[in-house]
């Protein structure tokens, strides 16, 4: 009799304490219990990260690191399914889509820096490139120095954008910089020969080029412009949310399966081409999957740990 009294007592527990716990629910965990959807921000054309093959289908890079966390918080939420969304956001529209709860995760390519972390926030960064230029050959652009008179395009919303607009005032280039609507708008653009120089992440830049028609046709300038980490994108000030995307994301490091997920993007024949990157894997980007970071200071990644760089443990 004790005894049933005591397992009744402890079972009444422990559905007052899941109740507790489904209450104590808040932002994007407690929004996803309630619709069981969780809406990811996708692109069209961010080769390998997150794009849309010859069926239509979203897959890439990026999105295959937000399955991991969309498995993640099915787990933490106990639920038997959950309904993935995918959204298409651009790089003007995918920040303004996450402030007003449009999309849970953007699943993209998207450059962490500090004034973007006063709006959104991100999750450990997943990749590490810089801002650079691409042209055709036969235009001997070799630095942003080369493009001084000339027609210069990039992606509306982008850092990218931002910046080369700054340098243009500052080094008195009287370049034209043109804003394209997505980074297909502005290659098409250096393609037709409406601009000269294209200036994005030069991971970006490769992958589009690599995917024309005529890829041998374009070069990609040697000059950094600058260091671009790339994170998956979260809401601000929802440390709910956010502990099960970082913990799902230091998982995929700590276990070593971003190797594989890294070699089948970047490594390997991707759709719809089966066109082969051939990128190697940067020593900033192991640095950070050895110590994860968030951050979106370009310091914190320009610098490569000495043991990193020799392949030793620290």
């Amino acid at each position: 009799m004790k005894l049933s009294i005591v397992a009744s007592l402890l079972i009444g527990a422990s559905l007052v304490s899941g109740a507790a716990h489904a209450e104590d629910l808040t932002g994007t965990l407690k929004k996803v219990k309630d619709t069981g959807t969780i809406t990811l921000g996708v692109r069209d054309s961010s080769i390998p990260f997150s794009y849309l093959d010859d069926k239509q289908s979203y897959q890439g890079y990026s999105i295959d690191l937000c399955m991991k966390i969309v498995s993640a918080v099915q787990k933490q939420l106990g639920l038997t399914s959950l309904n993935v969304k995918m959204n298409p956001v651009t790089s003007a529209t995918r920040i303004p889509l996450m402030a007003n709860g449009t999309v849970d995760l953007e699943c993209g390519s998207t450059t962490n820096n500090l004034e973007r972390q006063r709006q959104v926030a991100f999750a450990p960064t997943t990749f590490v490139t810089a801002n650079r230029l691409l042209a055709k050959k036969s235009s001997h652009i070799a630095s942003l120095n080369d493009m001084k008179g000339k027609v210069l395009v990039s992606t509306a919303g982008t850092s990218n954008l931002k910046q080369v607009v700054a340098l243009n005032s500052e080094r008195n280039l009287g370049m034209n910089v043109i804003p394209a609507k997505d980074h297909a708008e502005a290659f098409l653009m250096v393609e037709t020969g409406r601009a000269t120089a294209f200036a994005m992440d030069d991971i970006l830049l490769a992958s589009l080029a690599a995917s024309s028609k005529e890829p041998n046709e374009y070069e990609i300038t040697k000059e950094a412009l600058s260091v671009e980490p790339y994170g998956i994108m979260l809401r601000r000030e929802d440390p709910q949310f956010k502990k099960v995307v970082d913990s799902a994301i230091e998982g995929v490091f700590k276990s070593g399966e971003i190797n594989k997920i890294y070699a089948k993007w970047f490594q390997s024949p991707i759709p719809p081409k089966g066109v082969n990157l051939n990128v190697p894997m940067s020593d900033q980007l192991k640095a950070v999957i050895a110590h994860p970071t968030d951050s979106g200071d370009p310091a914190a990644y320009a610098a490569v740990p000495e043991a990193q760089k020799s392949g030793r443990k620290k």
